[in-house]
This record gives C-alpha cells, structure tokens and sequence, in this order.
C-alpha cells in the first residue's frame, strides 16, 4: 500500500517572497530561489505583533493658572488649553556668564565656570556647581555642589546635597522636601519629610512633617516635628 503523501502547504519566503510547497510538519528549510534558511513553523505560526507602545508622557502644570497638562516626554514646549499661554520645557545648561531670567519647566544646570546673575528665574530641577546671584524657585529638585556660590534667594520642592559636598545658608530655606547626604548648615522648613543619610552632617534647625536620620547622621540644632495646620501650612514657593 503506498505511503499516505504529507500534507502540504503553500510557504512564501519572508527575505524575497517566493513561494514553494513545504509539508505542514517541516520544522525548517530552505527558499529555493534566494536560498535563505527559512522556519516553517515561525512563518506558518507568527507570533503575535505586540501592540504599539504608547508614547511616554509627563504631567505639568501652567506657570499662569495652574491647569494640569500631560504632554509627550520628549516635547520642548507646549501651550497650555485652558489659557493658551506658551510654556517652555527647554533644558537649560549654563557654562558662561549671562544676565538672564529662565522661566521653564525644564532642567536648569549651572556648570562650574557657569554664572547667571540679576536674575529671578523658576525652573523645574536644578543643579547648581557655579555661581548663581538672584532669586531661584525649583519646582522640582535643587541639588547644590560645594562650589556654587549663590547668593539671593532660593526655594525647592526637594533639597540634594550630594554625598563630599557642603552648603551653608544664612536664611531659613523653605522646601517640600530634602535629601542630605553631605554637609549642610542652614535652617530648614519642610512640608513633608527630611532625610539625613547615614554619611549627613546637618547644622542647623528643622521644622518638617517627617525626619528621618539614618544611623551615623551627625545632627546638632534643635527639630520641631510634626504636622502643620492652620495658618502654619504654606507654599515653599
């Protein structure tokens, strides 16, 4: 009795799209015009498409009346929908000497031989390693390195003093929040928590929601801890 003949199927090649009959079954082959190893079953099988990613995004806020906005990541500038004001998402890197106010929700970084002086700018996280003499508001983060020589004002949402860096203020700075893993000696008011890493050296008092001080922290000021209500809650900026 002769042998029951496999059952085949119609294969086109990915590479060059010849088609040839292969059996069902065949694991792999060969496309017989272009001659490039070709598997059956991928082809007769493909896995499914994974679905388009969606663009990243970012939440802000208008600088002028405070609408919630969700932009893609990667935009530099937007215009808000409730009062069409334009809003800058420019990243900012100084390197030399200007008198300029910056307004974006962007990154703002003053490099060592950066200097940014008369001016009153808010930005969104800032890194400050040069000299700064105006009035700062960091809607975000604001690290500070131990060559930076500011003199004005400044608020943050969230304080950095990195690790073998100091900074020393005469003012209270008012915060969200601060992270300290160097040498600070200043007074600081926070709305929620301040952390004191193990390697921190704080000088100074605290007034925040929350402390936290790691073991190795050396702390010398005095701490009020604790909630705020009434006329004690306000804005850091």
């Amino acid at each position: 009795m002769p042998a029951k003949k496999q059952d085949q199927v119609l294969l086109t090649c990915p590479h060059c799209g010849h088609q040839q009959a292969e059996s069902r079954e065949a694991f792999s082959t060969i496309c017989k015009q272009c001659g490039q190893h070709l598997r059956v079953q991928e082809i007769l099988r493909p896995p499914p498409k994974a679905p388009p990613r969606a663009p990243r995004q970012k939440h802000i806020t208008c600088f002028e009346c405070g609408a919630e906005l969700v932009i893609p990541a990667s935009a530099e500038s937007t215009m808000c929908k409730r009062c069409s004001q334009y809003v800058d998402l420019h990243d900012y890197r100084i390197t030399s000497a200007l008198a300029k106010n910056f307004k974006t929700k962007g990154a703002f970084t003053v490099e060592l031989k950066g200097y940014v002086f008369n001016t009153e700018s808010i930005v969104g996280d800032a890194v400050i390693k040069g000299k700064f003499h105006g009035k700062l508001a960091a809607l975000g983060s604001l690290t500070i390195y131990s060559t930076a020589d500011i003199k004005g004002s400044l608020t943050a949402a969230h304080l950095i003093i990195p690790a073998e860096n100091h900074f020393r203020w005469p003012d209270p700075i008012k915060v969200g929040s601060a992270e300290i893993t160097g040498e600070l000696a200043a007074n600081l008011r926070a709305q929620d928590t301040v952390t004191l890493k193990s390697a921190a050296r704080f000088f100074g008092n605290i007034d925040a929601k929350n402390l936290i001080i790691e073991d190795g922290a050396v702390v010398v000021g005095k701490m009020q801890i604790g909630p705020r209500t009434g006329h004690e809650q306000s804005s850091f900026l």
